[in-house]
């Protein structure tokens, strides 16, 4: 007799055990053994338990090839999560059969060992069509919205395959989790004057609740301040915005005249230009969209404004001209303008930049794109692909939070039109417009901003999203840490390449989605309570139409424009929820599921979590230098998928 010594390790984050009865049997490349019982007295409900049992054979096996799982439901399906199963031949090699997945149902299980293969270096073609069949069935394209990026085949989270459904305690209920953090924050009291407007700004203290947060305090006593306006640009929850101006927009009325006393180095605002000192903000994507009109007492609306901003000599940027209308004969908004028409005026432009924000650079660019290249990896590569390998970490949750969010969150009376102005039909019309720019180069981080003319530091110093981000970019990319059909509705000069030809290629586009879904989605999601949470610094939505003239408004037309109490309380509730990290994050660098077993692939991680320590210092000791300290593009702060 022979004997092989197996070594399952059981336990997710929350369960290990099973009342239902496992087998197993090992398929070698001579013969199998016969299924062997795993006692349930092994298992116990901690993580990372470990099951022994030896399975004695007549005959050896020969190489040990697959490793099956089986299990039987007895009165009622008990869900088992497999971690990882080791086997130890008679010979005394050690083989690993990676797992992390839940066995339900009377399911089987089909291991490989954990060396990564490459389709033409597989000598089990068949076993990986097969596997690749069968992940076809359960992930399927569906057009949840005409002009969408494609998405999972699931109306709601119950539907999902059960390997990447939330567990039980992250399970998502966005109405839910936002009426408990309104709650949470004592806000409760204003939802019951829903739509009453308060009368003056220092009242949005009343739903402003300080926890300790530098950034949010700074941003709720200096909001007014046109310094602090322009740093949001570089630094704030929305930093994509910004670009370097040129030549003005036609439509765009400002004069030399109207912005002369805002330059302060004796130049033309052409001279200004060609020097490179002027930069724009320009919402023309909302240019025509539908405001709110889901709630028939409250008149909501939208505007398009461009927002011309000065690099001043002092390295600051600053705002110098709004107009609110693209109409060639539009007013321009101006800091030598009243109190009230520059007020109002800058928090036109800070509506339109969440409403962006929330839809175009968060929703789309990190949540529904990293969704399409999560399920062509499930629909495409096998277990044993590298790629896959590489890529399971950075698509944890992410079509789970996608499908929790088109079924409460951005559906029709979704969560998302209680507070914001681009809710009800305004979402498809600006994914749609979105769409139209969204390509791949657009989504390399380096081609990003320097297509927006703001890549050279000494042009434009201070802007941390871009330093930080760009360290990130090169690690991953140095390091090797680094499907085309869920794109279909991009434009055609814009595809996201359906063939790979050179490894250049391939690391490019691989640090593509794991940039994507790790620090692009860190960098607009976890500041949000940051930067919205005190509400006219970013209003949600605006229930008066923009100025037209100057002169005419005061406080009260402020305040009647403003969100009202039940709005406001909405707005603060979901930044709230949305900027929290999750209980056992996994953040970037950090993969305790052990999907690679060759060692160089081991040393690999190693020396990237290095690396990405050594950034996470150099931003940590700038930040002990500055009065409003910049981590969402810290390491130790990034998630590695997008998860919430």
């Amino acid at each position: 007799m022979f004997s092989y010594t197996v070594s399952v390790t059981t336990g997710s984050q929350e369960f290990a055990g099973t009342n239902d009865k496992v087998s197993l049997t090992l398929v070698g490349s001579e013969r199998c053994s016969d299924r062997t019982l795993l006692d349930k007295s092994f298992f116990d409900r901690s993580r990372g338990s470990v099951v022994s049992v030896d399975v004695s054979v007549k005959e050896i096996l020969g190489d040990i090839v697959l490793v099956k799982l089986e299990k039987e439901k007895l009165l009622f399906n008990d869900q088992w999560y497999c971690r990882c199963i080791n086997v130890t031949t008679p010979s005394g090699e050690r083989l690993q059969f990676p797992c992390y997945r839940w066995i339900a149902n009377e399911q089987e299980v089909v291991l490989r060992d954990g060396k990564g293969r490459l389709p033409q270096d597989d000598d089990m073609k068949e076993f990986r069509r097969m596997e690749l069949e069968s992940r076809q069935r359960l992930f399927r394209w569906k057009e949840w919205r005409t002009g969408f990026p494609l998405s999972i085949d699931a109306n709601t989270s119950t539907e999902l395959p059960v390997d990447i459904q939330f567990e039980t305690a992250k399970s998502v209920d966005f109405s839910l989790n936002f009426l408990e953090a309104i709650a949470n924050l004592g806000l409760n009291g204003f939802m019951k004057l829903f739509q009453s407007s308060w009368t003056d700004v220092a009242d949005f203290r009343k739903v402003f609740v300080k926890i300790k947060n530098t950034v949010s305090e700074h941003v709720m006593q200096n909001w007014n301040e046109d310094l602090m306006f322009g740093y949001q640009f570089l630094n704030g929850c929305n930093p994509v915005m910004i670009s370097k101006c040129r030549n003005l927009p036609d439509n765009f009325a400002v004069t030399q005249e109207m912005v002369e006393s805002s330059l302060d180095r004796g130049l033309t605002l052409q001279e200004e230009l060609k020097a490179g000192n002027i930069y724009i903000a320009d919402y023309a994507i909302l240019e025509g969209v539908q405001a709110n009109a889901t709630d028939p007492d409250t008149q909501q609306y939208l505007a398009a404004p461009f927002c011309l901003l000065y690099k001043n000599s002092q390295n600051e940027i600053l705002p110098i001209a709004i107009q609110l209308s693209r109409q060639t004969a539009a007013e321009v908004f101006l800091p030598s303008d009243g109190q009230y028409d520059w007020m109002l005026a800058k928090m036109w432009v800070k509506c339109s930049d969440f409403n962006v924000h929330q839809l175009v650079t968060h929703l789309l660019r990190t949540h529904l794109t990293s969704e399409v290249f999560a399920i062509a990896m499930y629909r495409q590569l096998s277990a044993v692909h590298p790629v896959y390998k590489l890529l399971i970490p950075h698509v944890r949750y992410t079509i789970a939070i996608n499908t929790a969010a088109r079924e409460k969150l951005i559906s029709e009376s979704g969560v998302f039109e209680k507070a914001n102005g681009t809710g009800g039909i305004a979402v498809v019309q600006v994914i749609h417009k979105a769409m139209k720019t969204l390509t791949y180069k657009s989504m390399c981080f380096p081609e990003s901003v320097k297509a927006r003319g703001v890549d050279n530091k000494d042009e434009l110093p201070h802007y941390y999203y871009r330093d930080d981000g760009m360290m990130v970019w090169e690690n991953l990319l140095i390091h090797r840490y680094v499907c085309s059909s869920g794109m279909k509705n991009c434009p055609q000069n814009g595809e996201f390449p359906d063939l790979l030809k050179t490894r250049e290629q391939l690391v490019e586009y691989l640090t593509v989605v794991i940039f994507t879904a790790s620090a692009q989605h860190a960098a607009v999601n976890f500041g949000q309570f940051d930067w919205f949470a005190w509400v006219p610094n970013s209003p949600s939505t605006m229930r008066k139409p923009p100025p037209t003239q100057k002169g005419q408004v005061d406080m009260k037309y402020i305040m009647e424009s403003l969100p009202d109490r039940g709005r406001a309380s909405w707005h603060v509730g979901a930044v709230w929820a949305l900027s929290q990290f999750q209980d056992g994050e996994l953040f970037l660098g950090v993969y305790p599921d052990k999907y690679f077993t060759e060692q160089p692939v081991m040393e690999a991680t190693t020396t990237f979590r290095k690396k990405l320590a050594e950034v996470t210092n150099i931003i940590k000791s700038r930040n002990e230098k500055l009065k409003l300290p910049y981590w969402y593009l810290s390491p130790d702060r990034i998630p590695n998928s997008v998860a919430i």
